[in-house]
């Protein structure tokens, strides 16, 4: 039986997503936080390694998820009214962009400062 006669699995597939990119966006409020929180104290690597696993999850939520299985396997990019492709392809754009500001070097405190 093919996999778009089980309504179950793709409820199931719908609803895997959704907490995916529920759980992507808390763990990326909670790095958010953790950089306001740095700077007064001067504690990054907690937030870069938070905004690291929040950006990991959104690459492969969209870029694996819906670039490749999404319009490769499903051939998403036929349809004119399911084609998530452009939308995929901003968020990968935006969340590999924004990975590597997030390990770009910078200035590192040394000693009593960095406490």
């Amino acid at each position: 039986m093919a996999c778009g006669r089980i309504p179950a699995l793709q409820n199931a597939a719908y609803v895997a997503i959704i907490a995916w990119e529920a759980l992507a966006a808390l763990v990326l409020l909670a790095a958010t936080w953790l950089w306001i929180t740095g700077l007064r104290r001067g504690a990054y690597e907690r937030a870069r390694a938070a905004s690291t696993v929040g950006l990991v999850m959104v690459l492969l939520l969209f870029g694996m998820g819906f670039l490749a299985i999404g319009g490769e396997w499903f051939a998403m990019w036929q349809s004119s009214d399911w084609n998530g492709l452009d939308a995929a392809t901003r968020n990968v754009a935006l969340a590999a962009f924004t990975l590597l500001v997030v390990h770009l070097p910078g200035v590192r405190r040394t000693g009593a400062e960095s406490t």
